[in-house]
């Protein structure tokens, strides 16, 4: 009995484990329309979709809208 309960937790602690992997961002810029691809590699889901979330673009000191989604 004691040997099944181990092995039921330790199953549980590995499935609660965040796996590392490469995140692709693809942003929108609104003006133009232009997509951008950011990749990041090994990387856990919570901060790739932060760094995505807050990707801004800046071309010639003006920062233009954008809308990014991980995939």
């Amino acid at each position: 009995m004691k040997k099944g309960l181990l092995f039921v937790a330790v199953i549980s602690a590995f499935s609660f484990a965040s796996c590392k992997k490469d995140r692709v961002c693809t942003c929108i810029s609104a003006p133009g329309g232009t997509t951008t691809t950011v990749t990041y590699t090994a990387s856990k889901k919570g901060d790739a979709a932060a760094a995505c979330l807050s990707y801004t673009e800046v071309n010639n000191s003006v920062t233009t809208t954008v809308t990014c989604t991980l995939k």
